[in-house]
């Protein structure tokens, strides 16, 4: 698995402090609604050609990663 926090960053300042792909304003949700969306890794780079291949993985693996530590409560 990739590791994300060489990709992705929060920072109070930057989207509300939403998670964004470092050094760009775009949110992993940006890059997750368009995978979800249909698009393409190309597709989405079309759209945002400052992202790589790498950064977009970066997103899934953050996302996969928050959902492994969400805990149902009892």
């Amino acid at each position: 698995m990739i590791d994300y926090k060489q990709y992705i960053e929060i920072n109070s300042e930057l989207r509300f402090g939403k998670p964004v792909i470092i050094g760009t304003r775009i949110t992993v949700f940006d890059v997750l609604n368009s995978l979800a969306n249909g698009m393409s890794i190309n597709e989405i780079i079309e759209d945002f050609p400052e992202l790589s291949e790498s950064q977009i993985k970066a997103c899934l693996s953050y996302a996969a990663d928050r959902e492994h530590k969400i805990q149902i409560a009892s």
